[in-house]
């Protein structure tokens, strides 16, 4: 008798313990890739709440500089899914035949060209009238150095602004650093101007930095966006799903919650993530200028039913902008000029 209880014991611990591998295998590494800004943020948060384990996937978070350092990092495997501007983006799919797969935020308003106040480029305001916000005129401009970080969402706005003045980028001198290293040459008074995104703009602005303009005053668009690995979403759709499901409940909890109540959470993120920390009322205004995108929203600006999407025209936009700078051929820039490569086929997906 005493035999047999030892045996049902033993039997029902190995059941256990069966069960208990088989839920930890069920659990499945996702690698992803961020800059150390507010989309991350929301991924980072719901991997505190443990949204992420709840829905069978481990998020592995890695920090990068840049969108190109992201790309950079792809063929050796380093990551699945990124987060990334509409910039390297479109150069992914062009190099790599990465697909867009929801959007991060709306970075509009948080990529700039920052200028010194007494910079005769802060007194110019409205030299074309169709842009009324934005400061500069060709005669105050042309010639200047400016650092930014190249193949990037400033550069982006970089040149948006330029074109609004009547100039390209080959009427200005051109010093590509990494987003530290720009802020750190305007601290230092090295150049003219910089352009800048999030949150080193508004680290620029609270020492007296002047916005001569953004993408959002430029008339443009500029989203940040989620990119997959295509070949591994299409092998795996239902974890691309669950990983957008998982962004997607931040941020929902994001568009309930009042942004000063996120503050104290963002500089925890900034401090264990990026490694820096950052002043409370920088924090608060990087999250009021970072509208997100419900799955709603999303599924909106992602339809092409008839007609290229929202999103597909702005990365239409973004191909256009590397043909004129050179940085892309006319062939190249014809393989991704539909902005096909932006999909609403995961989002469909997410429940």
């Amino acid at each position: 008798m005493f035999k047999k209880v030892l045996q049902t014991i033993a039997a029902a611990m190995t059941l256990c313990l069966t069960m208990h591998l088989a839920m930890a295998s069920e659990i499945v590494k996702v690698p992803t890739a961020w800059l150390g800004e507010h989309e991350a943020f929301l991924m980072w948060y719901a991997k505190e709440k443990g949204w992420d384990a709840e829905a069978g996937l481990d998020i592995q978070m890695q920090l990068f500089d840049s969108g190109p350092d992201i790309l950079n990092a792809l063929p050796s495997g380093k990551w699945v899914y990124a987060g990334m501007g509409a910039v390297p983006a479109m150069l992914g799919n062009l190099r790599y035949g990465t697909s867009i797969i929801a959007l991060g935020n709306d970075e509009s308003s948080c990529n700039a060209i920052m200028v010194y106040p007494d910079s005769p480029i802060a007194k110019a305001k409205g030299w074309n009238e169709k842009y009324p916000e934005v400061l500069g005129s060709p005669e105050t401009v042309k010639g200047k150095t400016f650092w930014v970080t190249t193949l990037s969402s400033a550069h982006y706005a970089l040149t948006s602004w330029l074109e609004i003045l009547g100039l390209t980028n080959s009427d200005i001198v051109i010093k590509n650093m990494d987003q530290a290293q720009v802020l750190k040459a305007f601290e230092s008074n090295e150049c003219d101007g910089v352009a800048l995104w999030a949150p080193h703009m508004f680290v620029a602005a609270n020492k007296g930095a002047v916005m001569a303009a953004d993408v959002r005053t430029a008339g443009k668009g500029n989203p940040v966006v989620l990119v997959a690995d295509t070949q591994y979403a299409e092998k795996y759709p239902d974890i691309t799903a669950s990983f957008l499901g998982i962004f997607l409940r931040a941020v929902d909890a994001f568009k309930k919650t009042p942004a000063e109540d996120l503050v104290a959470e963002y500089q925890r993120f900034y401090k264990t993530f990026v490694g820096k920390d950052y002043d409370t009322a920088l924090a608060l205004k990087d999250l009021q200028y970072h509208p997100v995108f419900s799955l709603e929203e999303q599924l909106e600006l992602f339809d092409d039913t008839g007609a290229p999407s929202q999103v597909q025209q702005w990365q239409s936009s973004v191909a256009a902008f590397f043909r004129d700078i050179n940085r892309i051929t006319s062939d190249e820039a014809k393989k991704v000029e539909d902005g096909k490569y932006a999909t609403n086929t995961y989002l469909k997906l997410v429940k």
